[in-house]
């Protein structure tokens, strides 16, 4: 765990007495914020912060009581969107990272998960299904690309632990071959491999594939990327990315990269937990 890093105790010394980080999704120019909450929690996350640290119990405190509509993120409301059910799909989201002990935040999830049954009940995608679902679930027809299309981060967070496990395997299946990957995490093909692994490309796919594995019986189709990340391994028995790996998000995980031993003890922590979701067989 890297919860004593200096980066975590960045981030914790921006956290607002009310549990956020400002601006929940979109960061503000004319108040010349830094971080916004949610990329706060992705970050703190990543460095082994859970719903048992108070920093996170106060966020997720938060984040419900704007779920519960007692408070309202301050972001500027976007039009091009119905923005009311995009903002409690991310609430929800983020809430279920770190626990799923919260009922308005499982409710959403469930919605998810219905819309996707119906979509899935024939084994492919059907977007009529999906339409009329998402209509059943929320009262009104899907608005805005992000919701029209449900391969985003929200999403594919929030019903990957409610769905049939038939279902599941043709999430899986139809999210790698959607052609402009997973919104918000990697907007490329997931079942092409990065370029090169050496890359921040790469450092955003091993993201992508980790969300993947949420869902237990998808994972026999992720046996490439296992095969991959293998070829990939060095001689001695670790991994290596590249000093181009350091994006802020997902590396460092260490103080410091100044030492190519700290890069090589970062990337191979974080593809061993990724191996060992990749090995288990459902």
């Amino acid at each position: 765990m890297h919860k004593n890093t200096k980066w975590a105790n960045q981030i914790l010394a921006l956290q607002k007495p009310d549990g956020s980080w400002g601006n929940f999704h979109s960061l503000s120019v004319k108040n010349s914020q830094h971080i916004t909450t949610e990329q706060a929690l992705r970050r703190l996350k990543i460095l082994g912060y859970t719903i048992q640290d108070p920093p996170i119990e106060r966020a997720v405190s938060y984040m419900q009581e704007c779920l519960c509509h007692r408070k309202e993120i301050p972001d500027r409301r976007e039009k091009i969107l119905s923005w009311d059910i995009f903002v409690c799909m991310m609430l929800a989201a983020w809430i279920r990272e770190f626990t799923k002990e919260c009922p308005q935040a499982n409710q959403i999830a469930e919605s998810w998960a219905k819309i996707l049954q119906k979509s899935f009940a024939f084994g492919e995608f059907s977007s009529a299904a999906y339409n009329q679902e998402y209509e059943n679930q929320f009262g009104q027809k899907p608005y805005g690309g992000r919701l029209k299309d449900f391969v985003s981060f929200y999403q594919v967070s929030l019903a990957a632990d409610c769905l049939e496990k038939d279902t599941q395997f043709h999430v899986v299946s139809h999210i790698l071959h959607h052609p402009s990957g997973i919104y918000y995490v990697y907007e490329q093909p997931l079942n092409r491999l990065p370029n090169s692994f050496i890359s921040k490309q790469a450092v955003k796919y091993l993201a992508a594939i980790e969300l993947l594995t949420k869902y237990r019986y998808g994972r026999k189709h992720l046996g490439f990327v296992r095969d991959w990340l293998i070829e990939n391994q060095l001689d001695h028995g670790e991994w290596d990315m590249g000093p181009q790996a350091k994006d802020g998000v997902w590396f460092p995980l260490s103080d410091t990269w100044r030492k190519e031993e700290f890069r090589r003890q970062d990337c191979t922590e974080r593809i061993k937990g990724l191996l060992s979701l990749l090995h288990t067989e459902e």
